[in-house]
C-alpha cells in the first residue's frame, strides 16, 4: 500500500504533511481549542508524552511564534513551552525539551526550574500505550497513564489552570471522570472531528484546576482510590460499579471542530494537480529520530544478515557454501 493510497484514505494525514505538522494529531488539539479556547492567556505550557512533537508544534505556532513576531515583544515576555518525553525528538522553535519520566517528581522540578519558579497555565497530554485491541485492557492502561500524568500536573499546574488529556472511552469512563472532578470543577469529554468515529479515543478537557483543601501531592493515589471505594472497603478493587443506578454519573460529551469539515473516516480523491504540476505524495514532515522500535529493527536486520551468510544456496545442481568457490555437483 503506497503513500498515495494513505493520502486518499486519510485526509488529515495528507493535510498534516501539506501544512507542516509532524502528525495528524495536531488537528485534534486545534479543534479542541476552537471549542474551548484553551490557549487564551497562556504564558507557560507543558506537553507530556510529546514525541514526535505535533502538539508541541501547535503550542509553538499558537503561543510562541505570534508573540515572537510581535513588534512589542521582549525576550523576557515570550511564552515558555516545555515538552517532556522518554524519547528524544527533533527541535521545535520556542520549545524546551526535557527527556524524562512524567511520573517522576524530579521531572516536575525541572519543569518549574525552566519556568523560573512559576507554574504552568496549561498542561496537555496526547500520550497513549501501544494498543492491544482488547478495549477493556486498553481503556484501563490509558486511564492509568492519565492518573500518572496527574502526578506531574498536581506539581506544575497553577490553580485555575487547564489540563487536556487523551482518554479511551469504556465501561469505567465514569470512574475516571469522577477522579478528574476531584481536581477540576469543569470536566468535559470531547471528540474532535479529526478523531475517527471508529476509534474509542476522546479527550478530557479539564478546566479551573482546584485541588482539595489541604491537598498533599503524596496523598494523590490514596485520594483517587477513595473515589472507587467510597465506603472505604479495603478488599474492593477501585471500580465504577457504584457509579450506576442512583449514583449514576452523567458525563458531558461534546463533538468539536467544524462538523461540516473533513470526515476522518471517509476517503477523499487526490487532487489531479497542485500548482500546475501533477500531484505527488509528500514524505512525513519529521520521522521519529529515535523510535523505541529502532533497536528491534536493527537486531532483525543483523540476524537476517547472519542467516543469509551461513545458508547454503543451490543453483542448477551446484552448491554454494559461504567462503567457497562454485563447485559443480555434476560430472563434466
Amino acid at each position: 500500500m503506497g503513500k498515495a493510497s494513505k493520502d486518499k484514505r486519510d485526509i488529515y494525514y495528507r493535510k498534516a504533511k501539506e501544512e507542516g505538522w509532524r502528525a495528524r494529531s495536531a488537528f485534534k488539539l486545534l479543534q479542541i481549542d476552537e471549542e474551548f479556547d484553551i490557549f487564551r492567556g497562556v504564558k507557560r505550557a507543558v506537553d507530556l508524552c510529546a514525541a514526535p512533537g505535533s502538539w508541541s508544534q501547535v503550542l509553538s505556532r499558537k503561543l510562541y511564534v505570534p508573540a515572537k513576531s510581535s513588534p512589542e515583544s521582549r525576550d523576557g515576555d515570550l511564552p515558555l513551552i516545555v515538552a517532556i518525553d522518554l524519547q528524544p525528538m527533533a527541535p521545535i522553535d520556542g520549545v524546551i525539551q526535557v527527556q524524562g519520566d512524567i511520573t517522576n517528581a524530579r521531572t516536575a522540578e525541572v519543569v518549574i526550574k525552566h519556568f523560573d519558579g512559576c507554574k504552568a497555565d496549561l498542561v496537555v497530554c496526547d500520550g497513549a500505550p501501544d494498543v492491544t485491541g482488547l478495549h477493556d485492557m486498553d481503556e484501563f492502561v490509558q486511564s492509568q497513564l492519565i492518573l500518572a500524568a496527574l502526578t506531574i500536573v498536581t506539581h506544575v499546574l497553577r490553580v485555575g489552570g487547564k489540563f487536556v488529556a487523551k482518554i479511551f472511552r469504556g465501561k469505567d469512563t465514569s470512574l475516571l471522570y469522577s477522579q478528574l472532578k476531584l481536581f477540576f470543577p469543569n470536566v468535559t469529554f470531547a471528540k474532535p472531528k479529526s478523531s475517527r468515529n471508529s476509534s474509542i479515543e476522546a479527550f478530557a478537557v479539564c478546566e479551573n484546576y482546584s485541588p482539595p483543601e489541604g491537598f498533599n501531592q503524596k496523598d494523590l493515589y490514596h485520594l483517587l482510590e477513595k473515589v472507587g471505594t467510597p465506603c472505604g472497603s479495603d478488599n474492593l478493587d477501585c471500580s465504577s460499579g457504584w457509579l450506576e443506578g442512583a449514583n449514576k454519573v452523567y458525563i458531558p460529551f461534546l463533538a468539536c471542530g467544524d462538523l461540516n469539515g473533513y470526515d476522518s473516516d471517509r476517503s477523499y480523491p487526490l487532487p489531479s494537480s497542485v500548482n500546475g504540476s501533477s500531484y505527488q505524495s509528500l514524505d512525513p514532515v519529521q520521522p521519529p529520530i529515535a523510535p523505541p522500535y529502532k533497536t528491534a529493527i536493527e537486531l532483525k536486520k543483523a540476524s537476517s544478515h547472519v542467516i543469509n551468510c551461513f545458508t547454503p544456496v543451490m543453483i542448477s545442481g551446484s552448491r554454494i557454501s559461504p567462503g567457497s568457490h562454485l563447485q559443480s555437483t555434476t560430472s563434466s
